[in-house]
């Protein structure tokens, strides 16, 4: 069902059911039908007073963009769900990307007004030479609340652009790529038929709405009546309270959230009584969080799924590890070699997916990477094998890594400490972990008499790198392994640390 169509059917049946709660506030179906009215005109009269306008990227067929950067997961929320019945495309950056990332999302895609409280990234834009206009989170609630509504909020095209996403932010090149409305609806049909975002349910996503996690579970809700409530930041101690409180009976969050549940739940078993179900997104859960949460809450059932923003949902896992992961139903799966040639089953070879739901590519601006081939299908290059039917994915291809529902560049991580003063050769490594799946581990060598010290390397890398990027352990070594032609290897390192033949720091 479209997202429109279903807010207005709501609206008129459950006038007062919850919409989007989160930062103390709350929007019920009829406020957010209403809230929606004001919220576009005032963005189509922040595109319309600007003299020289930005050119929105030409995939979206000349439709302005509205970006939102900002910590408040509810003032996210509000502006897609805001602009849904709209002819406009929004898109929301994760304030906590490296500046320069955030620069090159802006002046790359063509967004003509960005809600942002950041200075520096205001002030980064006017030296580039941006066109746009920048608007204070206040100063634009300000606006919306003054602005004389617009025409009711309606079904759109199929066809036309709605939503512009990144496949990553946190890499020196984040790739932006558009979702049609049509893309939504089949992407919706698929969750709602496997991961049971139903009417009238309560669904907690606690989480930076910058993550296609928390994302999509504000579309899924909206798109299907049912409430949606937000957090800006995780917060164990009030999980509890908040689920039994308000109801809340679906929750989606990342696995180091649900193993954190599980905790929580421990402590405080009654409040989480009515929490029916778990859903995950990242393959290869850990068991170790599987278990836990079935101790703490052994009537609260877990899903696991497996998809990537650019394509949809995939499969799913709902037992063990999650290594094994069922395709659903009008989902097609492939595994092909290096020459596109589909392997035999049981072979290692790159997944190719062929879904509805997926993107038709990525924005030109941003990247010349291809993510259709010929036929439609598409891969976002994960490694995997089909075995018994059901698909095991093994990683990446090139060096990405998983951690706590994070995929993260280990080479990324390595650049962000080029130039930094006394600091020698760095290999970033993945270590296996119970809770994250894996952890990103530093291994440094000395630089002359300058010995590599924990605390200064910690400090460079929270100025430079998301915090999924930053290391959460240190190593030294004498001397870093390299290749006869000088490239370090990573695996030899990897293996230093292991035998402990590194020194934690």
């Amino acid at each position: 069902m479209p997202i429109t169509s279903s807010m207005l059917e709501t609206a008129q049946r459950f006038p007062e059911r919850a919409a989007i709660v989160g930062g103390g506030r709350r929007l019920s179906y009829r406020e957010l039908v209403e809230d929606s009215r004001r919220v576009s005109a005032a963005v189509a009269s922040l595109h319309a007073g600007q003299t020289a306008p930005p050119v929105p990227a030409p995939e979206t067929g000349g439709i302005p963009i509205t970006a939102i950067s900002a910590e408040s997961a509810f003032a996210a929320a509000r502006l897609v769900a805001g602009l849904a019945g709209y002819r406009a495309v929004s898109a929301v950056i994760d304030p906590r990307w490296p500046l320069a990332h955030r620069v090159r999302a802006v002046l790359a895609t063509g967004i003509g007004v960005l809600i942002s409280e950041d200075r520096e990234l205001s002030r980064a834009l006017a030296e580039a030479g941006w066109g746009g206009l920048l608007v204070g989170l206040e100063e634009f609630e300000q606006r919306v609340a003054s602005a004389a509504p617009a025409a009711a909020p309606e079904v759109r095209p199929g066809d036309e652009a709605f939503l512009m996403l990144f496949s990553s932010g946190t890499t020196s090149a984040p790739k932006a790529f558009l979702k049609t409305r049509e893309q939504y609806r089949r992407n919706v049909a698929v969750s709602s038929a496997h991961l049971e975002p139903l009417p009238g349910v309560a669904t907690l996503a606690p989480g930076p709405v910058s993550y296609s996690l928390t994302l999509y579970a504000v579309i899924e809700c909206l798109a299907t009546g049912g409430e949606v409530h937000l957090g800006d930041a995780f917060d164990p101690f009030s999980l509890g309270p908040r689920v039994a409180k308000e109801g809340i009976t679906r929750v989606v969050a990342v696995p180091a959230v649900v193993e954190a549940i599980a905790i929580a739940a421990r402590r405080d078993p009654e409040s989480f009584r009515g929490l029916e179900l778990v859903v995950t997104g990242g393959a290869n859960l850990p068991a170790a969080i599987r278990s836990s949460l079935a101790k703490a809450l052994p009537e609260t059932r877990l899903i696991s799924y497996y998809g990537a923003a650019e394509i949809g949902f995939i499969g799913d896992s709902r037992d063990g590890d999650g290594t094994g992961i069922t395709i659903y139903p009008g989902i097609g799966a492939e595994i092909r070699d290096e020459r596109g040639v589909p392997v035999p089953e049981g072979e290692l070879g790159e997944l190719w997916i062929h879904a509805a739901a997926r993107s038709d590519g990525y924005l030109a601006g941003t990247s010349d990477e291809t993510l259709l081939d010929e036929r439609g299908w598409a891969t976002v290059h994960d490694l995997g094998r089909m075995r018994n039917g059901r698909l095991e994915l093994v990683g990446r291809s090139g060096d990405v890594v998983a951690t706590g529902g994070h995929k993260v560049s280990l080479p990324e991580v390595e650049r962000a400490f080029e130039g930094m003063p006394g600091a020698g050769a760095v290999v970033a490594v993945a270590l296996p972990d119970p809770v994250l799946g894996s952890l990103i581990a530093l291994v440094a060598e000395p630089e002359g008499e300058a010995q590599p010290r924990r605390d200064a390397l910690a400090a460079w890398a929270r100025a430079k790198l998301p915090p999924q990027f930053v290391p959460k352990r240190w190593y030294r070594v004498d001397e870093l392994p390299r290749t006869v032609g000088g490239k370090l290897r990573r695996g030899a390192a990897a293996e230093l640390v292991a035998n402990g033949e590194a020194v934690r720091l």
